[in-house]
């Protein structure tokens, strides 16, 4: 805590913006935080100041819980009253200080003058109302207007944030629209009464490069045209640089460097800024592992950018040496042709008139110790094609080839047999958990399944090596999923797919919502193993960044089609086709760090 209290004194005075009003539109002064636990009041957020002017972006920027979102919820009263104490020498919204605003007042205040963009579009909306009926719904609550009014001005905010089909998703349910649409209904609710300030808190975390470029280029066009002042919070400091002028970095719920973002970016102060910023995996250099945050405030890395290069930098002849080596050999899988459609059906006799085509003749080959990158828009058959390969999703045609062994065919004790050697790492590590039962048993399971390990003894032991290994604890055996955070939960999931002594292991989006320094973790943690145990992977993922540090080769497909598959480094630096030049060029602060 010293070593922060240090860098405290020696935070950035913001420049002088000659665009800026006098004053703020909403000033917080020492706010404060407290949450109960155990009967005892534990402080979360110590102090904390902050401004935002009209027409600017204030980025929040911090790992899962540094504070950041907690904060913001307290500037709405959000926070359950019973559970949380917030405490503020002011928080002043247009000179109006709402430190003690009680609901009825605070409900005149939100949708009106202050807007939330919530991170999870699903969980923020009534999955049992219409979208239409629910922006409307804001409307009527805070403005003068007749139902057709609201319907009308409904309709011009769904074609205002992009929307395909205005009047069709207007009578749509949350659940019949795609992730970027749910997120761009949220917008056009928080944006619907003019707010004087928006909050968007995490609002592209899951979504797909191009769709997040899309949100980050609407967000500051309606900033444009309505000079409202904006938070937007993340962990992603690549979507920080795209869309914010001053940026706040948070640790622990205390604020340890601001500035402008070109400043911040350029020249970090705090090493925790820097961590930040080197643990996201770079676009022009390859790293043998990537440098995590708890190095840099250890102080093993005073040396910076280039000590980081010395130490961890893989040499193009050391590249050209492991490629030559993996291609050698004979593959370990092949796909041929493979295709998984899906019939759609109408009318009384249930009638098949189309299919969707997930995967489209898709042919790919991986070989053992390879790293396969999967890459494309939501979908795009990505997920599908993993899921295909272990007939979880059973194939419509085509052959899945492993070891010289016919998958496609294979029934019974044959089919158990091939799970075995290869396994799955889903993207929501809590859904892919029971929580009933404890970790111990959840990592037992299979290899109780395949009858690796009859005797519980042992079997307890090779659990606890497992926990080990993905670096958890063996004590660890007996808590359940809810005790662990996101990355800690990855990790037990890890554990369990390592437990049946796999060969190739499909990792799909197993590192998407994370936060860029579990990110990291979990990363370095994949290749170890990889090392270790002779492990293969299909590594599908949205984020190009991350499947450039992980893969070999990457394919990249759109609409269940293949349309370039090529080693990492030459599709990144050298793309042939248009849509994967798209993709890469969405790519929020695509600029290396290191550079």
């Amino acid at each position: 805590m010293q070593q922060h209290n240090d860098y405290t004194v020696k935070f950035r005075i913001f420049a002088t913006n000659t665009k800026r009003m006098s004053e703020p539109i909403l000033s917080v002064s020492n706010l404060r935080i407290s949450f109960r636990h155990e009967k005892k009041w534990i402080e979360a957020v110590h102090g904390i100041d902050f401004e935002v002017y009209a027409g600017q972006t204030l980025g929040i920027v911090g790992e899962s819980g540094s504070g950041k979102s907690v904060s913001s919820l307290a500037v709405m009263h959000l926070l359950n009253e019973r559970q949380s104490q917030i405490k503020a020498k002011a928080m002043l919204l247009e000179g109006h200080d709402i430190t003690d605003y009680n609901e009825k007042q605070m409900a005149t205040v939100r949708g009106k003058q202050i807007a939330m963009i919530f991170q999870e579009p699903m969980t923020s909306l009534n999955p049992v109302y219409k979208c239409g009926f629910q922006v409307t719904e804001m409307i009527l609550q805070h403005e003068t207007v007749s139902k057709m009014e609201a319907h009308q001005r409904v309709i011009e905010l769904f074609k205002q944030v992009m929307l395909p089909r205005p009047e069709a998703i207007y009578e749509s349910y949350p659940h019949e629209l795609s992730g970027g649409q749910k997120q761009r209904v949220m917008i056009a609710m928080a944006i619907a009464c003019n707010p004087k300030i928006l909050i968007a808190d995490e609002p592209t975390t899951a979504l797909d490069v191009t769709v997040q470029l899309e949100i980050l280029k609407l967000l500051r066009k309606l900033q444009t045209e309505t000079g409202m002042g904006m938070i937007f919070i993340t962990h992603d400091l690549g979507v920080v640089a795209e869309i914010a002028d001053q940026v706040a970095v948070m640790h622990n719920g205390e604020i340890l460097e601001r500035g402008s973002v070109k400043e911040v970016l350029a020249n970090p102060q705090h090493p925790y800024t820097q961590g930040l910023l080197a643990c996201r995996p770079p676009m022009n250099v390859r790293l043998k592992r990537l440098p995590i945050v708890k190095e840099f405030l250890d102080g093993e890395w005073k040396g910076g950018k280039q000590q980081i290069l010395n130490d961890l930098q893989i040499t193009a002849e050391e590249r050209k040496q492991h490629l030559e080596a993996l291609y050698q050999q004979e593959p370990l899988l092949q796909v041929q042709e493979l295709k998984t459609w899906y019939p759609l059906r109408k009318g009384v006799l249930n009638r098949v008139y189309d299919y969707v085509k997930a995967v489209d003749k898709v042919s790919i080959e991986v070989y053992e110790g390879e790293t396969l990158g999967l890459v494309g828009e939501s979908g795009c058959g990505k997920t599908t094609l993993g899921r295909s390969i272990l007939r979880l999703s059973e194939p419509t045609g085509g052959k899945i080839i492993f070891d010289g062994v016919e998958v496609t065919s294979l029934k019974g004790n044959d089919l158990r047999e091939f799970r075995k050697q290869v396994q799955i790492v889903f993207q929501d590590p809590y859904s892919s958990l029971n929580p009933r039962i404890s970790i111990g048993a959840a990592i037992s399971e299979p290899m109780l399944v395949h009858g690796i390990e009859k005797d519980h003894k042992k079997c307890r032991e090779k659990v606890c090596d497992l926990l080990e290994q993905v670096g958890l604890k063996a004590e660890h055996y007996g808590r359940y999923p809810h005790e662990f955070s996101g990355g800690q939960r990855q990790r037990i999931c890890i554990a369990r797919a390592l437990a049946v002594d796999p060969r190739l292991i499909i990792c799909d989006e197993s590192v998407s919502a994370l936060d860029v320094s579990v990110q990291a973790q979990v990363l370095n943690l994949l290749n170890r193993l990889k090392e270790e145990r002779h492990l293969t992977y299909i590594f599908i993922s949205h984020d190009l960044s991350v499947v450039r540090f992980m893969s070999d080769r990457v394919l990249v497909m759109y609409n269940g089609k293949p349309v370039e598959l090529n080693e990492a480094d030459e599709l990144f630096e050298h793309p042939k086709e248009t849509y994967t030049k798209k993709l890469i060029d969405a790519l929020p602060g695509k600029q290396s760090h290191f550079v």
